[in-house]
Protein backbone atom coordinates (compact mmCIF):
# COMPACT_ATOMS: atom_id res chain seq x y z
CA UNK A 1 0.00 0.00 0.00
CA UNK A 2 1.77 3.58 -1.21
CA UNK A 3 -1.11 5.50 0.21
CA UNK A 4 0.09 8.29 2.26
CA UNK A 5 -3.18 9.26 4.53
CA UNK A 6 -5.31 8.03 6.82
CA UNK A 7 -8.81 9.35 6.24
CA UNK A 8 -10.77 9.13 2.81
CA UNK A 9 -13.91 10.95 2.55
CA UNK A 10 -15.78 9.60 -0.83
CA UNK A 11 -18.33 10.67 -2.92
CA UNK A 12 -20.57 8.49 -3.74
CA UNK A 13 -22.86 9.00 -7.22
CA UNK A 14 -19.93 7.91 -9.75
CA UNK A 15 -17.45 6.58 -7.40
CA UNK A 16 -18.83 3.74 -5.28
CA UNK A 17 -21.96 3.35 -7.62
CA UNK A 18 -22.60 4.22 -11.28
CA UNK A 19 -25.83 6.56 -10.67
CA UNK A 20 -25.53 9.20 -12.28
CA UNK A 21 -27.68 7.88 -15.42
CA UNK A 22 -30.55 7.12 -12.61
CA UNK A 23 -30.25 10.67 -11.09
CA UNK A 24 -30.59 12.03 -14.86
CA UNK A 25 -33.84 9.91 -15.61
CA UNK A 26 -35.10 11.21 -11.84
CA UNK A 27 -35.01 14.91 -12.78
CA UNK A 28 -36.72 14.16 -16.39
CA UNK A 29 -39.85 12.17 -14.71
CA UNK A 30 -40.34 14.49 -11.74
CA UNK A 31 -40.26 17.81 -14.52
CA UNK A 32 -42.06 15.79 -17.10
CA UNK A 33 -44.76 18.33 -17.28
CA UNK A 34 -42.41 21.00 -17.71
CA UNK A 35 -41.45 22.40 -21.19
CA UNK A 36 -38.49 20.81 -22.55
CA UNK A 37 -36.28 23.40 -23.31
CA UNK A 38 -36.45 24.85 -19.29
CA UNK A 39 -35.80 20.86 -18.37
CA UNK A 40 -32.88 20.65 -21.11
CA UNK A 41 -31.57 23.64 -19.28
CA UNK A 42 -31.86 21.62 -15.73
CA UNK A 43 -30.34 18.98 -16.82
CA UNK A 44 -27.22 20.99 -18.67
CA UNK A 45 -26.61 22.65 -14.79
CA UNK A 46 -27.28 18.98 -13.00
CA UNK A 47 -24.60 17.65 -15.30
CA UNK A 48 -21.74 20.41 -14.49
CA UNK A 49 -22.39 20.43 -10.91
CA UNK A 50 -22.64 16.95 -10.09
CA UNK A 51 -21.82 17.69 -6.44
CA UNK A 52 -23.99 19.21 -6.06
CA UNK A 53 -27.88 18.38 -4.16
CA UNK A 54 -31.20 18.42 -5.75
CA UNK A 55 -32.51 20.90 -3.33
CA UNK A 56 -29.85 23.04 -5.44
CA UNK A 57 -31.02 22.38 -8.71
CA UNK A 58 -34.48 22.27 -8.00
CA UNK A 59 -33.70 26.00 -6.75
CA UNK A 60 -32.21 26.36 -9.82
CA UNK A 61 -34.79 25.19 -12.07
CA UNK A 62 -37.96 27.19 -10.43
CA UNK A 63 -36.42 30.34 -9.58
CA UNK A 64 -33.40 31.19 -11.95
CA UNK A 65 -35.02 28.82 -14.97
CA UNK A 66 -38.16 29.42 -14.53
CA UNK A 67 -38.27 32.80 -12.73
CA UNK A 68 -41.12 31.76 -9.84
CA UNK A 69 -40.87 31.33 -6.39
CA UNK A 70 -40.49 27.84 -4.71
CA UNK A 71 -41.62 27.27 -1.58
CA UNK A 72 -40.18 24.86 1.12
CA UNK A 73 -43.26 22.95 0.69
CA UNK A 74 -43.67 22.70 -2.60
CA UNK A 75 -39.51 21.76 -3.03
CA UNK A 76 -40.21 18.91 -0.42
CA UNK A 77 -42.58 17.76 -2.58
CA UNK A 78 -40.37 17.71 -5.59
CA UNK A 79 -37.30 15.98 -3.27
CA UNK A 80 -39.63 13.63 -2.25
CA UNK A 81 -40.72 12.21 -5.64
CA UNK A 82 -37.19 12.07 -6.93
CA UNK A 83 -36.06 10.15 -3.96
CA UNK A 84 -38.99 7.55 -4.39
CA UNK A 85 -37.60 7.24 -7.84
CA UNK A 86 -34.11 6.83 -6.83
CA UNK A 87 -35.06 4.15 -4.07
CA UNK A 88 -37.28 1.96 -6.49
CA UNK A 89 -34.22 2.10 -9.35
CA UNK A 90 -31.04 2.45 -6.75
CA UNK A 91 -31.18 -0.70 -4.60
CA UNK A 92 -28.95 -2.63 -7.10
CA UNK A 93 -25.84 -4.14 -6.33
CA UNK A 94 -25.04 -4.65 -10.52
CA UNK A 95 -24.67 -0.40 -10.03
CA UNK A 96 -21.84 -0.60 -8.01
CA UNK A 97 -18.29 0.20 -9.15
CA UNK A 98 -16.12 -2.63 -8.52
CA UNK A 99 -12.90 -1.05 -8.88
CA UNK A 100 -13.43 1.34 -5.59
CA UNK A 101 -16.20 -1.12 -3.42
CA UNK A 102 -13.43 -3.59 -3.46
CA UNK A 103 -10.68 -1.39 -2.10
CA UNK A 104 -13.31 0.09 0.07
CA UNK A 105 -14.24 -3.65 1.63
CA UNK A 106 -10.35 -4.78 1.33
CA UNK A 107 -9.51 -1.96 3.14
CA UNK A 108 -11.61 -0.26 5.73
CA UNK A 109 -9.32 -1.54 8.40
CA UNK A 110 -6.33 0.31 6.96
CA UNK A 111 -8.07 3.91 6.45
CA UNK A 112 -11.10 6.29 8.34
CA UNK A 113 -13.85 6.08 5.61
CA UNK A 114 -16.91 8.53 5.27
CA UNK A 115 -19.22 8.88 2.46
CA UNK A 116 -19.56 13.07 1.94
CA UNK A 117 -22.30 12.94 -0.68
CA UNK A 118 -24.38 15.23 -2.67
CA UNK A 119 -27.36 12.46 -2.70
CA UNK A 120 -30.34 13.02 -0.06
CA UNK A 121 -28.73 11.87 2.86
CA UNK A 122 -31.97 9.11 4.30
CA UNK A 123 -31.80 7.70 0.90
CA UNK A 124 -28.18 7.58 1.05
CA UNK A 125 -28.53 5.64 4.12
CA UNK A 126 -31.03 3.61 3.32
CA UNK A 127 -29.18 2.50 -0.07
CA UNK A 128 -25.80 1.75 2.18
CA UNK A 129 -27.91 -0.65 4.92
CA UNK A 130 -29.83 -2.75 1.67
CA UNK A 131 -26.65 -2.97 0.04
CA UNK A 132 -24.53 -4.14 3.15
CA UNK A 133 -21.82 -0.97 2.74
CA UNK A 134 -22.48 0.86 6.01
CA UNK A 135 -20.51 -1.35 7.77
CA UNK A 136 -17.29 -0.42 5.94
CA UNK A 137 -18.00 3.24 6.78
CA UNK A 138 -17.43 5.49 10.06
CA UNK A 139 -20.28 7.47 9.42
CA UNK A 140 -22.20 8.76 5.97
CA UNK A 141 -23.73 11.92 5.06
CA UNK A 142 -25.55 13.71 2.31
CA UNK A 143 -27.70 16.97 1.66
CA UNK A 144 -29.55 19.18 2.55
CA UNK A 145 -25.76 19.78 4.35
CA UNK A 146 -23.54 20.48 1.96
CA UNK A 147 -20.72 18.43 1.24
CA UNK A 148 -18.21 20.99 1.87
CA UNK A 149 -19.43 21.41 5.00
CA UNK A 150 -19.82 17.96 6.24
CA UNK A 151 -15.96 17.58 4.87
CA UNK A 152 -15.57 20.73 7.58
CA UNK A 153 -17.83 19.45 10.43
CA UNK A 154 -16.15 15.98 10.20
CA UNK A 155 -12.47 16.96 10.30
CA UNK A 156 -13.46 19.23 13.79
CA UNK A 157 -15.01 16.75 15.12
CA UNK A 158 -12.39 14.02 14.81
CA UNK A 159 -9.37 16.15 14.69
CA UNK A 160 -8.20 14.74 11.66
CA UNK A 161 -4.62 16.34 10.84
CA UNK A 162 -5.35 17.87 7.14
CA UNK A 163 -2.75 16.14 5.46
CA UNK A 164 -3.70 13.09 6.47
CA UNK A 165 -6.99 13.27 4.35
CA UNK A 166 -8.23 12.80 0.58
CA UNK A 167 -11.74 13.77 -0.71
CA UNK A 168 -12.26 11.02 -3.90
CA UNK A 169 -14.62 12.59 -6.27
CA UNK A 170 -15.73 12.56 -10.17
CA UNK A 171 -16.92 16.16 -9.86
CA UNK A 172 -15.62 20.38 -10.02
CA UNK A 173 -17.80 20.54 -6.93
CA UNK A 174 -15.78 17.77 -5.06
CA UNK A 175 -12.58 19.34 -5.94
CA UNK A 176 -13.64 22.90 -4.45
CA UNK A 177 -15.13 21.02 -1.67
CA UNK A 178 -11.90 19.72 -0.89
CA UNK A 179 -10.12 22.89 -1.87
CA UNK A 180 -12.30 25.28 0.53
CA UNK A 181 -11.34 22.92 3.65
CA UNK A 182 -7.60 22.18 2.52
CA UNK A 183 -7.45 18.88 2.14
CA UNK A 184 -6.07 16.46 -0.82
CA UNK A 185 -8.01 16.19 -3.63
CA UNK A 186 -8.13 12.53 -6.07
CA UNK A 187 -10.10 12.56 -9.31
CA UNK A 188 -12.27 9.34 -10.45
CA UNK A 189 -13.90 9.03 -13.44
CA UNK A 190 -13.04 11.22 -16.23
CA UNK A 191 -9.48 12.74 -17.68
CA UNK A 192 -11.04 16.62 -16.92
CA UNK A 193 -11.36 15.57 -13.14
CA UNK A 194 -8.08 13.49 -12.60
CA UNK A 195 -6.24 16.38 -13.67
CA UNK A 196 -7.38 18.17 -11.22
CA UNK A 197 -6.17 15.57 -8.73
CA UNK A 198 -3.68 17.05 -5.94
CA UNK A 199 -1.98 13.97 -4.71
CA UNK A 200 -1.07 10.33 -6.41
CA UNK A 201 -3.67 7.59 -5.47
CA UNK A 202 -4.14 3.81 -5.92
CA UNK A 203 -6.91 1.40 -5.85
CA UNK A 204 -4.39 -1.20 -6.17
Amino acid sequence: MNNNKKVIFWDFDGVLMDSNAVRDLGFEKVLADFPEEQVQQLMDFHRNNGGLSRYVKFRHFFETIRKEELTDEKLKNYTDRFSEIMLSLLLDESLLIQPTINFVKNNYHNYKMHIVSGSDQTELRKICVTLNLSQYFVSIHGSPTPKKQWIKDLLEENQYDLKDCVLIGDSHNDFEAADVNRIDFWGYGNEKITALSTVNFSLE
